[in-house]
């Protein structure tokens, strides 16, 4: 393998030695990130299909469900900005580890609650476990990639989440149709036992695979390291320059707000697609567990296509917002077709692929937005922001669905959401204010 001159500066090395130090950056980091995203989102997930069996045998009522999935989020804001903040402190191993390892101890501690009472408990204690796993991630991405690259790998992690949706479907179905009995446990209670489990196992491989920080890395020489860091220097000046600046940041708030819409579609149809396609006539929980995976196969394509397509043309807002738009439509459309089951699973599939592709969209944004030293506070703040969507957005869904017994009017809301976040992403940031550069030679 090539390496780059440590003599020399970055502008002066050829594409080939660039690409060369990034793809094995990529390929030591990406691959461990990518499964550890899978297993936290079907740790999340895994409750839409265990409720389809769970709520008879502990009473569980849709709207305590609607509670439970959003009391999540409560606990996951509690923690998310001070785990970022700490994991600067401590590093990105340590951090990871921990939360890996206490949110699968919770998943399989979940199997044996016997009240919606309890369930509502686990899930409170489930966020504070996986605080700050994703803005984490987000935050250890910019330790190594600039902002040229960053939209194309922010989407490649991402998009392991919308693989766990495929892979989550039929894995709950197959579980909960062979399993029941399993050890003596109910088929859903197999599900969180068997889902629960990787996350441990993956959280004690993390503690030796990661490396904090380039410069810590023994598996990069020094040319290797430098070029990195060249990259990474090369970046634009941010609009801050010190953590406590960014929280006097609006657009902060702005970027908040939007992240906030999306959140409120993209959440929305994690939590309830199972319970939609039931509602649309389907009750084999194998067939249930299938259609639930198309959205998310969409969603793998469009992920995909629209992180180069941004980063190809340095833009975000555009492709966001009408990412966003296309969403809306889509979930306002599905009241026209009720008791169409094609036409049904067509726009719910396009609609959540792009309400889920929004999500990988926007994630490029704040980066540009804030300094390394205001990153972990911003990016904390943000997600945080966001993820009071699910409280608030899951408690609503639960109480439509127990109100009228239909989903359709929930959606419609969520249609509504997610223009205001196009249009106020338009308005509220700039395209001057988002300022990457391409790599060098690129």
């Amino acid at each position: 393998m090539d390496t780059l001159d440590t003599a020399a500066p970055l502008g002066a090395t050829t594409t080939l030695d660039i690409k060369t130090v990034y793809t094995k950056v990529i390929w030591r980091l990406m691959p461990f990130l990518l499964i550890a995203f899978m297993i936290n989102a079907i740790d999340r997930m895994n409750v839409s299909f265990a409720k389809l069996r769970m709520a008879q045998d502990i009473a569980l009522t849709d709207a305590a469900y609607g509670i439970g999935v959003g009391v999540f989020y409560l606990g996951y804001i509690c923690f998310e900005v001070p785990s970022n903040v700490y994991m600067q402190r401590v590093g990105a191993r340590a951090t990871l580890t921990r939360i890996m390892v206490l949110w699968g101890l919770v998943t399989m501690a979940t199997a044996f609650v016997t009240s919606p009472e309890q369930l509502i408990a686990a899930r409170f204690m489930l966020g504070l476990a996986e605080a700050g796993f994703f803005p984490g991630v987000i935050l250890y991405l910019t330790y190594w990639f600039p902002g040229a690259l960053r939209g194309r790998i922010t989407a490649s992690f991402l998009m392991a989440g919308i693989m766990a949706g495929v892979i989550c479907g039929p894995l709950a179905g197959a579980i909960m149709s062979h399993l029941d009995g399993w050890i003596g446990l109910r088929d859903w209670q197999a599900l969180f036992v068997l889902t629960g489990l990787p996350a441990i196992v993956l959280g004690v491989i993390g503690w030796f695979w990661l490396v904090d920080r380039p410069e810590n890395a023994r598996w990069l020489n020094e040319g290797e390291k430098k070029a990195i860091a060249q990259a990474l220097a090369a970046e634009p000046a941010k609009v801050h320059g010190r953590a406590s600046d960014a929280l006097r940041e609006p657009r902060l708030y702005i970027a908040g707000v939007v992240y906030f819409c999306i959140y409120s579609g993209s959440n929305t149809v994690s939590y309830w697609l199972p319970t939609l396609i039931r509602d649309f006539g389907e009750a084999d929980m194998k067939n249930i567990g299938m259609l639930s995976a198309l959205p998310y196969l969409v969603g793998v394509c469009a992920m995909y296509l629209l992180g180069r397509s941004s980063d190809r043309h340095l833009e975000r807002r555009w492709h966001l917002a009408a990412t966003l738009m296309v969403s809306a439509g889509c979930f306002a459309l599905l009241g026209l077709v009720q008791g169409m089951m094609t036409p049904s699973i067509l726009l719910m599939s396009l609609g959540a692929a792009a309400a889920l592709s929004a999500v990988s969209l926007f994630w490029t944004i704040p980066p540009a937005l804030l300094s390394p030293t205001g990153a972990a506070i911003g990016i904390g703040l943000i997600s945080s922001m966001g993820h009071l969507a699910g409280v608030v957005s899951q408690a609503a869904v639960g109480a439509i669905r127990s109100a009228t017994g239909s989903l359709y009017l929930a959606f419609d809301i969520m249609a509504v959401v997610l223009v205001c976040g196009a249009l106020l992403l338009l308005i509220g940031i700039p395209a001057r204010v988002l300022r990457d550069r391409r790599l060098p030679q690129e």
